[in-house]
C-alpha cells in the first residue's frame, strides 16, 4: 500500500542558514573592512549565526500546527 506524503514547506525555513553560511560565502567574502573596522565576513558570519534559531523556531512553530 502507497504511504500518503505529508507536505510540510515550513521545511524550508532550515535552507535559510545553510544558504546563510555556504551559498552565500562567495559573494560575502570580501578583504575591505565593515563598520568599526571589522571584516564584513566576520559580521556576515555573526548576522547568520543570529538568524539560525530564529529559521529554526519558525519551522517549529509550523511543524506545531
Amino acid at each position: 500500500m502507497r504511504e500518503k506524503r505529508v507536505k510540510r514547506p515550513q521545511l524550508l525555513w532550515l535552507a535559510v542558514p545553510f544558504v546563510l553560511f555556504v551559498v552565500a560565502l562567495p559573494f560575502v567574502n570580501r578583504t575591505e573592512p565593515g563598520p568599526g573596522g571589522v571584516p564584513f565576513l566576520l559580521l556576515w558570519f555573526v548576522g547568520a549565526t543570529l538568524v539560525t534559531p530564529l529559521a529554526v523556531w519558525l519551522t517549529w512553530r509550523g511543524d506545531h500546527r
